[in-house]
């Protein structure tokens, strides 16, 4: 048995543990010809967070987007699969399941880049799908690349989309595991489809979801760049709603080669991650002590 758990245990030390000693790069005034462990020592020694604080705004503007839109995409996310879930369930032609749960899981393979191009095709103000329609309902085009505002649900929808597939198969696996018999004796006392979903099915999904809620408030800190990247390309004046901590980070400091200022904001993100992880579980503990982490 523990020479079968060897190799993972060999690659959670190369890849998680033995990284951690690159900390010391958040505190160096870190040069190519130096490395990690060779470049003198940051004067002051916390001067590459000091970058990213300097601009209050600009700091709680990422910060509070970050957080806003990973609270977002877990919300609508769980909301979508669960009912996409519930409704798989009820159907009793197992081959028509299976079809749908593979077209839903495709766009989960689907990369930013590919997802970006579709975007823009269905939002391009001259020849966009959606903008003909508003043209022809209201004889005028709406430049969804120039209002920041609408980003929000746009990202929000395109996540969804995105993820709401693989993460209903997680649920659905959950729904298959419920004893029948708690449904037949409720129907048996009259109960209707919806009493049955409220009353049975959510509360023993209710420790599913709590589990991926605090798996997915460890990574609240962290933007998805690459989403992104794919389907804004950076442009500057979506900022406002655009600008995550990644991205941020990516912009003012790994294009310019600055690895450090890079890597202490990573280990931001990594201790306000863990302390919501422990805050997370403890409130989870008083809803329900089966369903938390540790």
């Amino acid at each position: 048995m523990y020479l079968l758990a060897l190799p993972g245990t060999i690659a959670l030390l190369l890849f998680s543990y033995f990284p951690m000693t690159g900390i010391i790069l958040v505190f160096k005034d870190y040069n190519f010809r130096g490395g990690i462990f060779k470049s003198p020592w940051a004067t002051p020694i916390f001067k590459n967070f000091i970058y990213f604080f300097n601009n209050k705004s600009t700091a709680i503007r990422a910060t509070s987007l970050t957080v806003m839109y990973n609270l977002l995409f877990f919300a609508v996310g769980t909301i979508a699969a669960v009912a996409i879930a519930i409704m798989l369930s009820e159907i009793a032609n197992r081959f028509f399941v299976k079809i749908s749960q593979s077209l839903m899981f495709l766009p989960y393979f689907i990369s930013w880049m590919v997802s970006g191009a579709i975007l823009y095709a269905l939002l391009n103000p001259q020849t966009g799908m959606i903008n003909k329609i508003i043209a022809a309902v209201t004889g005028s085009t709406y430049d969804f690349y120039a209002k920041p505002g609408i980003w929000i649900l746009i990202l929000t929808i395109v996540n969804t989309w995105q993820s709401c597939g693989y993460n209903s198969i997680i649920y659905y696996g959950v729904l298959t595991g419920i004893d029948s018999s708690l449904y037949e004796a409720a129907k048996v006392d009259g109960a209707t489809k919806w009493q049955c979903i409220k009353h049975i099915t959510l509360p023993l999904l209710k420790p599913t979801i709590i589990i991926l809620f605090l798996l997915s408030v460890g990574n609240i800190m962290r933007g998805n760049l690459n989403m992104i990247i794919g389907l804004t390309n950076l442009n500057p004046v979506l900022f406002p709603t655009t600008d995550l901590i990644d991205v941020f980070v990516y912009r003012s400091g790994v294009r310019n080669g600055e690895m450090a200022f890079a890597s202490a904001i990573s280990l931001y993100q990594s201790i306000f991650g863990f302390i919501f992880v422990v805050l997370a579980n403890k409130i989870a503990g008083k809803f329900d002590e089966d369903s938390t982490l540790f």
